[in-house]
């Protein structure tokens, strides 16, 4: 399961040159009290220290909702989305007015860029919105992401900053994913429930043991807990990135981070980075649809490398159309892999379980004998 901390890992990490460092809601406002401008002046200094050693680095904050709930007098999160929208529209300007003005003092420039799960979905936005992050690092500017939660709707939500944090790695290709957090890191159990739990320092992101050390209570502010930085791990993994999940709180982290010290929980990637277009469709949230293949099909594309071909498929589900995104389910309902389908549903249905050689006759004309080429298909 997990490795003994080592700091030749974290000397490695140490000299690799593009950081994602997200910070937590509770963080970013001292606990929902209102932005702490101190605590960004912190991050402030050692990011431009972290610039300075030849790193570029993009910060996606939380932490709207939160300054919007202080500013309205609200007590408790809201649970209606017009409610969360409003509270992040009212939120957004005292944010972005902080990080501005704090890293200024610093000599920084920063840009806010606002997303959501629609803007990575469509192929277009989402390298326009590679192309304008790669713009501002190259000019030195330092982009401060947040989900647009004033026009997000449920559809189209990420669900966490976690999961944006994730996208963001993918979308810039960054080296390192900090997840700055109120917890020291990953523990073999919730410690607030188990004061014998232990913090892991060194894992594997694909170890599937992660997943139940990890606890989906999230504070008052936040979402998830520590589950949904365990997932956002998992998912920077899948494009080549590392994932350092340590304490906001601890003096100096970013820069001890950076310069190899062992602190939190470092998940490791078991695979190099992926291609481009292989990352874009790793890092969707929502698919247009399912296929059911069998284990023969599960063999082919794990140990060949190989497309689907529908010979392999044993059930359809959805209403999808040719090139959306789709997931490949397994005989024992895993998803095993996503990509891009060559027929539609009512197609791939009619061809379900056959060879490619009889395509031509089951549908009437001739296209591609496979249902997803390799080429638009990543395994999960």
């Amino acid at each position: 399961m997990t490795q003994p901390a080592t700091h030749a890992t974290r000397a490695r990490l140490s000299q690799t040159c593009r950081w994602v460092v997200k910070i937590g809601s509770a963080m970013v406002t001292r606990g929902g009290q209102g932005v702490d401008l101190e605590a960004i002046d912190r991050w402030a200094a050692q990011v431009q220290k972290l610039r300075a050693s030849g790193k570029e680095v993009v910060i996606v904050t939380s932490g709207a909702v939160a300054e919007g709930m202080l500013r309205l007098g609200w007590k408790t999160r809201p649970t209606a989305l017009h409610e969360l929208q409003a509270a992040a529209a009212v939120g957004q300007m005292g944010l972005a007015q902080a990080y501005e003005s704090v890293f200024q003092r610093h000599g920084v420039r920063t840009a806010q860029i606002l997303l959501t799960h629609d803007d990575l979905s469509n192929r277009a936005r989402y390298l326009n919105a590679r192309s304008t992050l790669r713009t501002l690092l190259a000019h030195q500017v330092i982009p401060v992401v947040n989900e647009n939660d004033t026009v997000a709707t449920e559809e189209i939500r990420f669900g966490d900053n976690d999961t944006l944090a994730a996208l963001v790695a993918n979308l810039v290709e960054a080296d390192v994913l900090v997840i700055l957090t109120d917890q020291q890191g990953l523990y073999t159990a919730d410690p607030r429930k188990h004061p014998e739990a232990r913090l892991l320092h060194e894992v594997q992101a694909s170890d599937p043991a992660l997943t139940g050390m990890a606890s989906a209570e999230g504070g008052v502010l936040g979402r998830g807990g520590m589950a949904t930085k365990v997932r956002a791990a998992q998912r920077a993994a899948r494009s080549g990135a590392a994932t350092l999940i340590a304490a906001g709180s601890e003096p100096e982290v970013l820069t001890r981070l950076a310069a190899g010290e062992v602190l939190g929980t470092v998940f490791l990637p078991d695979q190099a980075p992926l291609l481009a277009r292989k990352q874009w469709l790793a890092s969707q949230l929502h698919v247009a649809g399912r296929v059911h293949v069998d284990a023969g099909a599960v063999k082919v594309l794990r140990e060949q490398g190989k497309s689907l071909l529908p010979v392999g498929v044993t059930a359809v589900e959805g209403a999808f159309h040719r090139g959306d995104l789709v997931a490949v389910i397994g005989p024992e309902g895993q998803e095993v892999a996503r990509g891009l389908v060559n027929y539609g549903a009512d197609e791939a249905r009619r061809i379900q379980g056959q060879p490619s050689h009889a395509l031509p006759a089951l549908l009437g004309y001739e296209d591609e004998p496979e249902l997803i080429h390799r080429d638009n298909l990543v395994l999960i």
